[in-house]
């Protein structure tokens, strides 16, 4: 059984329908990149995962259970948790504040303080000092970091490198790796192809809120992924879903 399973999942903005007939699923442990362009529909399937969007059809299932009516609340104590697009932090508080904001659903687990600070070490200098300040590279693992605070079992990152210079980048996947070596699942939204293709063990890509292709990271290539970003080859799935 999928530690998380999405069934033709139908979101909409108004009368924009945003995700269209979405289906995934996803094992405890794996990496799934989702890619595509901007308007793709990336952000709000996310979304409606961690239950901040309303979906308008299709279900989510979570560890069997079905969670597509379920508040966002519940589905953090449930052990689903967003790190969203543009890091929502809370600027006027301190990075420790913001860490501690995460562990208010008090799930259990190896992620604290104090682990979070093994994996993001360049926090350790900042927790004293206001999120507003801080760079972007710094805001965006302190976001991870707070989002790790309640123990998550699957992870939900948006646009992780959007905004980040290079160096900051690369800090923020360094610092990642850590926390996929811990066997975290993941699920990733990246504009950044060959990091992706890299971090990912499936990649998935969506177009005008579709996916389109799919398919290990290790079986698709950036000639299969480029055509299917930018529509230029009929929809095709490599791999298939487990």
């Amino acid at each position: 059984m999928s530690l998380l399973a999405v069934e033709q999942l139908d979101a909409r903005h108004g009368q924009l329908q945003a995700v269209r007939d979405v289906s995934f699923a996803i094992e405890e442990g794996e990496i799934l990149a989702l890619i595509g362009a901007n308007g793709a529909g990336k952000t709000t399937l996310l979304r409606a995962v961690a239950g901040a969007h309303r979906i308008s059809g299709g279900r989510i299932l979570f560890d069997g259970r079905d969670v597509s009516s379920a508040r966002a609340n519940r589905r953090v104590g449930l052990g689903i948790t967003l790190v969203p697009e543009g890091r929502r932090l809370f600027a006027g508080m301190t990075v420790e504040e913001n860490l501690l904001v995460g562990a208010a659903s008090e799930r259990r687990g190896r992620w604290n303080v104090d682990t979070v600070l093994d994996a993001f070490s360049m926090l350790r200098p900042l927790m004293k000092r206001r999120a507003g300040d801080l760079s972007g590279g710094q805001q965006q693992a302190t976001a991870i970091g707070r989002s790790l605070m309640s123990n998550p079992r699957v992870l939900l990152v948006d646009e992780l490198s959007l905004g980040l210079s290079p160096v900051a980048v690369e800090q923020v996947y360094e610092s990642l790796q850590a926390v996929i070596a811990s066997g975290a699942t993941i699920v990733l939204v990246e504009q950044d192809l060959g990091r992706a293709l890299r971090v990912a063990t499936r990649v998935a890509c969506m177009l005008e809120g579709r996916i389109v292709l799919e398919g290990r990271a290790t079986e698709v290539t950036r000639e299969s992924v480029t055509e299917a970003y930018f529509g230029l080859k009929r929809p095709s799935r490599q791999g298939g879903t487990p």
